[in-house]
């Protein structure tokens, strides 16, 4: 399971999927297609830095093989 705390801190949200649109970092949130939603997790200066964003949490991911994995969006 993947908890991510939003950039604003707002929400601690379980993840289903992550993608970068345009600047914006956006999770899948559901368990299933019927009851899925997205949310913005962060927003940053580029595409370029959301990108970046997104290397440090696979890197999180790939470093942790627990069950649970947390990761805090950045606040810049």
């Amino acid at each position: 399971m993947l908890w991510i705390v939003t950039q604003n801190n707002d929400s601690f949200v379980n993840v289903k999927e992550v993608t970068v649109k345009g600047k914006n970092i956006i999770g899948i949130i559901g368990s299933e297609a019927l009851d899925q939603w997205s949310k913005t997790l962060g927003k940053y200066e580029s595409k370029e830095r959301a990108l970046e964003i997104l290397e440090e949490l696979f890197m999180k991911m790939d470093e942790n093989d627990g069950f649970y994995i947390t990761f805090t969006m950045p606040e810049k």
